[in-house]
């Protein structure tokens, strides 16, 4: 399992240990990773996800899940995120379709 969120892409980043004599020694900078379980409104479950601080933060933001999914462009998100969010678009298509013909 990569170290990368499945929400923004955010992933691994290297950089330096300096210490007091000036001495660089390389590190990793790991991403603030978490599983949690968000809920779909449109489909109705819930989805297992592993997403950063930041992107928990972000869906809180956008107003939950299907809010965000559909915000944000596909080049960020995981393959199992892209799909999902085919899923909400098409159901949220079905529901406003039926809006319009009732």
């Amino acid at each position: 399992m990569s170290r990368r969120c499945e929400l923004t892409g955010k992933g691994v980043q290297s950089g330096n240990n300096v210490s007091h004599a000036n001495n660089k020694t390389r590190r990793r900078f790991l991403p603030n990773l978490n599983e949690v379980t968000l809920i779909s409104d449109l489909l109705g479950r819930s989805v297992r996800v592993r997403v950063s601080a930041h992107g928990l933060k972000s869906v809180d933001h956008n107003g939950g899940l299907d809010q965000y999914l559909l915000k944000v462009g596909d080049d960020l998100l995981s393959a199992r995120m892209v799909k999902l969010k085919r899923q909400i678009a098409k159901r949220r298509d079905a529901t406003a379709t039926a809006a319009v013909a009732a």
